[in-house]
């Protein structure tokens, strides 16, 4: 079990000069919750083509790489606390490797289940100031993941994240979304495996099936 270090959410706002919009600048929320289908309450996505939706529902990053982020991106004023990734949750003990496709938590009291890894966007690069971010966070596996809710409830900092089930555990995240973005281990059983996850977000399965083709 783990505890919930921060909740995070965003209102959409300027993000560029050339007028860009963004709700990646997460802000701690310090009421309690309530964790809906489509997301925690208040928090907003700019353009719901490649945000948000059931299967990107929450995203959870892990505060255990933030040393390691501001080792490589010195002086980075949106690392020095938790939301530069966009995430809404933040924890530490529990990264990548260690969560699995499937997986299945209790989020304070709603129910929770792990369906893809984040793939990285040009805002997450535009924030921190560098155009290698992208490529970092593919190349090192610290991508975060995404949840969708299957039961509605409610979060705030300092709940319990719980773990319920797991269906899957040759299918951690970093595995999987090197696979999926990074082009790693992509030969036929394993692209099939993949797909046939029932967890698995419904975007990722469609890429992996016309890797398979």
């Amino acid at each position: 079990m783990w505890s919930i270090e921060q909740v995070l959410s965003g209102a959409v706002a300027r993000f560029t000069d050339e007028g860009e919009t963004s709700a990646i600048v997460k802000k701690p929320v310090n009421d309690l919750c309530a964790v809906h289908l489509l997301g925690i309450e208040g928090d907003n996505q700019a353009d719901l083509t490649v945000h948000g939706g059931p299967d990107k529902a929450i995203h959870h990053y892990p505060r255990d790489h933030y040393d390691w982020w501001q080792a490589r991106l010195p002086g980075r004023d949106a690392l020095a606390s938790a939301g530069a990734f966009g995430e809404n949750i933040s924890t530490r003990g529990l990264t990548e490797t260690e969560v699995c496709i499937g997986d299945v938590f209790r989020l304070g009291t709603a129910l929770v289940e792990v369906c893809q890894g984040r793939q990285p966007c040009w805002k997450q690069a535009h924030r921190l100031g560098d155009r290698g971010v992208i490529a970092t966070m593919v190349k090192s596996g610290r991508s975060g993941w995404y949840y969708r809710v299957l039961e509605e409830g409610a979060v705030a900092a300092g709940a319990d994240l719980a773990l319920i089930d797991r269906r899957h555990p040759e299918g951690n995240v970093e595995r999987v979304t090197g696979i999926v973005i990074a082009g790693r281990e992509r030969n036929l059983p394993t692209l099939q495996a993949l797909i046939n996850l029932p967890a698995l977000a419904e975007g990722w399965r469609n890429r992996l099936v016309a890797l398979s083709a």
